[in-house]
């Protein structure tokens, strides 16, 4: 299996170099030259597997230069021992319809650690195997929940740096205070005075800095990035869409009959891309259904087939998909032009130096056969906590609230009642302010005191990691411009 960039085809690299390097040399995402699909009797095996072997099942069919000895190690490491009862992606019944993909029981509380957790060793694996023996420098750019996912699976880990920047006044307070209370010596995190969009520029900018990447290899080091830019994040996250499908097996084929939905709260186009690639390796998934806030940039694409950035930016109460920049979706524009890089980069360009570009009929009419975009406001999303919590004793996070808005929407103009599996992407303590408010209750200032006055209405437990913060030491309270982060990142790294 090798790997092109989806601006330039000429980029032809095994799965250890994509992941090591994490974006190609001209800004282009790596993306595999062809999608391996599961037969009913790999689906058949893969049903009476557990986690962990479904992912060495699948990851090996894309990392083909990885070992058997070395995708168990892989494994292992990141899914044994890190999740509830380790089991990293259960599906919860809301009804005879609709599941929910819980993608909230590892270290960080949020669906990042499904992919956090092993990119660590699969980053370090594939050093290794590209063996120029230089430090990796991991730069992120996060809207919340990447940013403390990254830390947490990276800290300390040998021969790496991480630094993540976050949007000022950008993230919720506990996302703030877990990524601030981040524990580790190779570790360093700074808010920057912008939004998301503006951090994954800058995040960008730096890798493609010639000058920059050329300091960085006269002090033995070079960078890789844990954004979903990067083939070793993304690729994990097909896994929990195929282990669902083989967890709704147990419910018999006639139930699966025509298929089932995915409906996946979305700002930066990986996690429903994953879905997509599930898609395209067999898993019977209908409609794509790609939920967005009120920065709505994305439903606005699908259903015009212009993406244009040159809008107001909100700043809502489901962070984490504040974005109007859709790093993926590079990713589904290769693939729907059947791999026609110099077109994809002609669009990156244009939305680079124009903020907008527009596809072709071809591709809008494909994208429209694949997906339905739709989004809510602020107001729908708290009323659909406290709708679904009402009506099923269920308690969902902001992100969550959007995608099963979302849903209903699509299911009153479509009257498709197809089964569905939504993801869940946060628990709902990583926003219990927001949470506690859509319920009705009145939210104390101190953040605990909220969370603890959602355990006791709810009945809920408060996740440990989230209770932990409470007496963690405040390590990082940095905060650069925007156009400064360069300069920050040489500072750390202590290069002149």
């Amino acid at each position: 299996m090798l790997y092109n960039s989806t601006r330039d085809n000429a980029q032809a690299v095994e799965a250890a170099c994509a992941i090591a390097h994490g974006i190609s040399k001209e800004g282009g995402l790596f993306v595999p030259q062809s999608v391996p699909k599961l037969t009913k009797e790999d689906f058949k095996a893969l049903k009476g597997m557990s986690y962990v072997e479904r992912a060495k099942y699948i990851l090996g069919l894309f990392l083909t230069d990885f070992t058997e000895q070395e995708l168990e190690y892989c494994a292992k490491g990141a899914y044994l021992g890190s999740f509830d009862n380790d089991l990293p992606a259960p599906l919860k019944a809301l009804d005879d319809k609709v599941s929910i993909l819980e993608l909230w029981h590892g270290p960080t509380c949020a669906f990042k650690d499904l992919a956090l957790q092993i990119l660590p060793y699969l980053l370090t694996t594939s050093s290794k195997k590209v063996g120029d023996g230089k430090k990796t420098v991991i730069l992120v750019a996060t809207s919340g929940d990447t940013g403390k996912a990254a830390l947490e699976g990276f800290k300390d880990v040998p021969g790496t740096e991480i630094m993540v920047f976050y949007p000022n006044d950008g993230v919720s307070a506990m996302q703030q205070l877990q990524m601030n209370t981040q524990k580790g010596e190779n570790v360093y995190v700074c808010a920057i005075n912008g939004n998301f969009d503006d951090a994954q520029t800058g995040v960008k900018t730096i890798f493609t800095n010639e000058n920059i990447k050329n300091l960085l290899a006269e002090n033995n080091m070079e960078f890789s990035s844990a954004n979903s830019i990067n083939w070793g994040r993304l690729a994990p996250q097909i896994i929990y869409y195929i282990s669902s499908y083989c967890d709704l097996l147990d419910k018999g084929e006639d139930y699966l009959k025509d298929g089932f939905n995915v409906v996946v709260p979305t700002g930066n186009f990986g996690n429903i891309l994953a879905a997509y690639y599930a898609r395209q390796m067999g898993a019977p998934i209908g409609k794509l259904i790609c939920a967005s806030n009120s920065n709505n940039v994305l439903s606005d694409f699908l259903k015009t087939g212009t993406y244009n950035r040159n809008r107001d930016f909100y700043t809502t109460i489901s962070p984490s998909m504040d974005i109007l920049i859709s790093s993926n979706l590079e990713r589904m524009l290769y693939e729907l032009t059947d791999h026609n890089d110099k077109q994809v980069a002609a669009w990156q360009d244009a939305l680079k130096n124009e903020g907008k570009y527009t596809v072709t009929d071809d591709v809008l009419s494909k994208l429209k056969d694949l997906f339905f975009g739709g989004y809510c406001s602020e107001e729908e999303t708290a009323l659909t906590i406290k709708n679904v919590f009402e009506k099923y004793g269920y308690l969902i996070d902001t992100h969550t609230a959007v995608a099963v808005s979302v849903y209903e929407d699509y299911k009153a103009q479509t009257g498709d009642t197809r089964p569905t599996v939504i993801a869940s992407t946060a628990s709902p303590y990583k926003f219990a302010n927001s949470v506690l408010s859509a319920l009705g209750e009145t939210v104390p200032e101190q953040e605990f005191e909220a969370a603890e006055k959602l355990s006791s209405k709810t009945a809920t437990e408060i996740p440990a990691p989230i209770s932990a913060l409470r007496t963690a030491e405040i390590r990082f309270s940095n905060v650069c411009e925007k156009d400064d982060m360069n300069k920050v990142v040489l500072n750390h790294l202590g290069i002149k």
